[in-house]
């Protein structure tokens, strides 16, 4: 289990308390310094305020725990339209989707995938990108997220 397993298990709790689901965290080094975003859903959606008062929350419960070695930058957001896909629940959900895929290295000559999400079976899921099948375990994925599909003028 990594510390980044252990951030989602010790913050997971005290999202839920709020009445809020953790959707994942992303973690990113920018300037030498660690961004922790942290995505968050309710069956209402999620305004600025609830981002506010989880934000406030998270990082007492960070700094109390003192869980993040060096500085870091806490951003709590709501999915949006472009939807990030953590678990294999997430992508069971999203079946049929267009979704836009950065993997951690090549997979049949690509580290990008744009395409349908076609199956989840096992650790692994499917995505159709150019009238072609790329099996990717979960494990080699860096990050998927939903592409926005937006109706057509008329």
């Amino acid at each position: 289990m990594s510390a980044y397993d252990n951030l989602e298990q010790m913050l997971g709790p005290t999202i839920e308390g709020l009445g809020y689901e953790l959707l994942g965290i992303e973690r990113r080094r920018s300037d030498g310094a660690l961004l922790l975003r942290l995505y968050i859903d309710s069956p209402e959606g999620i305004s600025l305020s609830d981002c506010e008062r989880v934000s406030g929350q998270v990082g007492d419960v960070l700094d109390a725990e003192d869980a993040v070695a060096g500085t870091y930058t806490l951003e709590v957001s709501s999915p949006g339209m472009d939807r990030p896909l953590f678990t294999l629940e997430h992508y069971r959900k999203y079946l049929g989707a267009q979704v836009q895929t950065r993997l951690r290295g090549l997979v049949q000559g690509r580290r990008r995938l744009a395409g349908t999400l076609t199956a989840v079976a096992g650790e692994s899921v499917t995505i159709r990108c150019e009238d072609e099948d790329y099996t990717i375990p979960l494990a080699m994925i860096e990050r998927t997220r939903l592409v926005a599909e937006w109706p057509a003028k008329k």
